[in-house]
């Protein structure tokens, strides 16, 4: 029989201790992967297809006369691609392509050329920015995602 000494204890578990240090370095090589990914996927990116939308509140009173004015005005812009003029809330909105021309240039333009001194682009509050999209809170999917937030 053989003496019974703490190293006939340990020696099964050397081979437990690689294979716990390998499967530990996979799931680090994998966790570090993962983050390289979501970084790359996830990074903002600014190319021909991309567009912006910008709204103005004029500031005064427009008719329809002076709507279509602005609206013809706005699309003789450069890489500006849709635009909606609203008389009754004197609110004008619209799409262009960032890589071809700048929202407070446009804005800026439009003040001086058009003569609406009173225009000012909008921008949303950081309370506004953290609510994110008002139409996505009727969506099936965000009531979804709030309920499973609620539960953890």
């Amino acid at each position: 029989m053989q003496k019974r000494t703490w190293k006939n204890y340990v020696q099964p578990f050397r081979g437990f201790r690689r294979i716990a240090l390998a499967a530990l370095g996979v799931f680090m090589l994998g966790v570090v992967v993962l983050a390289i990914h979501i970084y790359v996927v996830t990074r903002p990116r600014v190319d021909a297809d991309t567009r912006v939308m910008v709204r103005i509140d004029l500031g005064q009173d427009i008719g329809q006369a002076d709507a279509d004015r602005i609206t013809a005005w706005l699309y003789r812009q450069k890489g500006v691609d849709h635009v909606l003029v609203n008389p009754a809330s004197d609110i004008a909105i619209f799409t262009f392509a960032p890589l071809s021309n700048d929202a407070n240039r446009i804005v800026g333009d439009l003040q001086v050329q058009i003569g609406y001194k009173e225009g000012r682009r909008y921008l949303p509050s950081e309370k506004e920015m953290q609510g994110g999209c008002p139409v996505a809170t009727t969506s099936a999917s965000y009531k979804v995602a709030r309920f499973i937030q609620k539960l953890f």
